[in-house]
């Protein structure tokens, strides 16, 4: 029995019979021969955390355009304390710790620069082009690990980490109780260190947060991730769901509401959105009319697959860094100074 054998017998005799185990995958769209020390869920978490997608989530925005600081979150840090919330959950309730940290790590990988203005920048140009489903990054992620990465080819992950992925977001549901407990955890994790931010770029204090939902789910960061964590925990144990109680659950999603209305449509803190979504839609426009400046492998998309060149370009964009973003549109837009060369 080789190492691989000895994990999945392992599961097998540990998990909750309503965790997904790695021997009982639906597999990939492309099989391969097994790996004989890792699982495939563990192969897909490796997969995931060496692509190129997934490091270039350190330049992109979270909450904070470019802030000027070493401690506010970028979707990298978000990314990973999704996943440290989500291993700590599925641990507690002996579900798949490797199909949840897959998920996790993988969530995120189709987020646009500048955060959720860059997501409405490009969807809002799709749909103007008559895209009706225009863009939406949960998608975008699926599509990341199944058509971007590589040079195209893919990651070919397992079924059941791709419907984690493309399932994570607030009006979608998982199929599997791992990717249920990472939908939950994102949630949970921007809601707390986004408000952990706002308090250090002084956008808000913690005394301003509603006493009706610090007096259920706690007065410090800290507080509110143990209330959340337990509370799914305690709910959800011996059950063949993720679920929180009805109080606490109410409470979160009051908290979400605040932080909209506060954080995330405050003027201060989202005062350069409106150029980052001008900068994105001028990249958006020039690259549709201009299919030949987009890198090969993106050129060789369009004529290769016959797929449409604006999701080719909205892939491109979507792909950027913060930092990318400004360097290509200066490099396009932004006129250099001559000098004689001799």
């Amino acid at each position: 029995m080789n190492i691989r054998e000895q994990q999945e017998a392992f599961e097998m005799e540990y998990l909750s019979p309503y965790a997904a185990l790695s021997k009982n995958s639906a597999g990939r769209d492309v099989p391969e021969p097994e790996c004989d020390m890792r699982t495939v869920y563990q192969r897909d978490r490796d997969r995931i955390l060496h692509c190129k997608s997934f490091r270039r989530l350190k330049h992109k925005t979270q909450v904070f355009l470019a802030p000027e600081g070493d401690h506010y979150r970028t979707r990298l840090t978000h990314t990973l304390e999704v996943a440290q919330i989500a291993r700590s959950v599925a641990r507690a309730l002996r579900l798949n710790e490797d199909l949840t940290e897959a998920v996790a790590l993988g969530h995120d990988l189709g987020h646009t620069p500048y955060g959720h203005a860059g997501e409405a920048a490009l969807n809002a140009a799709l749909v103007a082009d008559g895209f009706s489903e225009g863009f939406k990054h949960y998608v975008q992620s699926l599509r990341v690990v199944e058509k971007l990465e590589k040079d195209g080819r893919g990651l070919n992950l397992t079924k059941e980490v791709r419907d984690g992925i493309v399932n994570h977001g607030t009006d979608r549901m998982p199929a599997t109780l791992e990717g249920k407990i990472v939908r939950l955890s994102d949630k949970i994790a921007y809601i707390n260190h986004d408000i952990d931010d706002a308090i250090r770029a002084h956008i808000m204090s913690e005394e301003d947060i509603p006493k009706e939902f610090t007096d259920i789910l706690g007065g410090s960061t800290s507080d509110r991730l143990d209330t959340l964590v337990h509370d799914i925990i305690y709910n959800s144990q011996g059950k063949n769901d993720v679920i929180m109680s009805d109080e606490v659950y109410s409470a979160m999603r009051g908290l979400r509401s605040f932080m909209f209305e506060s954080v995330y449509t405050n003027p201060t803190a989202k005062s350069e959105e409106v150029k980052a979504k001008k900068l994105l839609r001028e990249l958006y426009e020039y690259y549709n009319e201009h299919i030949d400046a987009l890198p090969e492998n993106y050129f060789n998309r369009i004529w290769g697959r016959d797929e449409p060149v604006n999701i080719v370009v909205c892939d491109y964009i979507a792909g950027m860094s913060d930092q990318y973003v400004v360097h290509k549109f200066e490099e396009i837009f932004v006129p250099r100074s001559w000098t004689y060369k001799e």
